[in-house]
């Protein structure tokens, strides 16, 4: 689905959005890479079905096979880790963070892509996710790695616009409007 179609799915109540989605994609202030895999990475976090198709389709022509896995791969063990690490992070009982994950994400470690570009990308997941652990553990790492806060920030703010585009196509689809009267 081209670009033009996903933001002409987005509802007029929804304008300040559209104008966020046309700035973002035409923004360069991130390599193609890091940006086209966080599209990717965030709009198969938003769970919008129609944004990740749109977005994968943006990204077809940059991103190779593998750095299109990574990014999906980054949403996927977010979603994951956000649900462990917030609950560990919030529950009063602090003994659940003395206890062993026993999850395996081994991808991080082996991401298959640039180490920086794959931490953005779950930073940016984590912050659509709201697991402040994992945004913390993230934005450490990538300070780490050298990378600035106005990339970190970049990417957050491409991932707040991704969810409500996200939000708005759900919200003005007709089902919705119609259950809502």
């Amino acid at each position: 689905m081209p670009i033009e179609q996903l933001k002409n799915q987005i509802p007029d109540f929804a304008k300040d959005v559209r104008l966020n989605l046309t700035s973002m994609v035409s923004d360069e202030s991130l390599g193609q890479q890091t940006k086209y895999g966080l599209f990717v990475a965030v709009a198969v976090a938003s769970r919008n079905p129609t944004v990740a198709v749109a977005m994968e389709a943006l990204a077809a022509d940059k991103l190779t096979p593998a750095a299109s896995a990574a990014a999906k791969a980054a949403a996927s063990v977010m979603a994951m880790n956000n649900v462990y690490y917030r609950f560990v992070h919030l529950a009063s009982n602090k003994e659940y963070g003395t206890m062993p994950a026993r999850l395996r994400m081994n991808v991080i470690a082996n991401p298959g892509v640039d180490k920086a570009d794959f931490e953005l990308w779950s930073l940016a997941v984590s912050a659509i996710n709201g697991c402040g652990a994992c945004i913390d553990a993230h934005e450490k790492a990538l300070k780490e790695a050298g990378v600035s806060s106005t990339t970190i920030h970049t990417a957050v703010r491409f991932a707040a616009i991704i969810q409500s585009v996200a939000v708005a196509i759900e919200a003005g689809t007709p089902a919705l409007s119609m259950a809502a009267e």
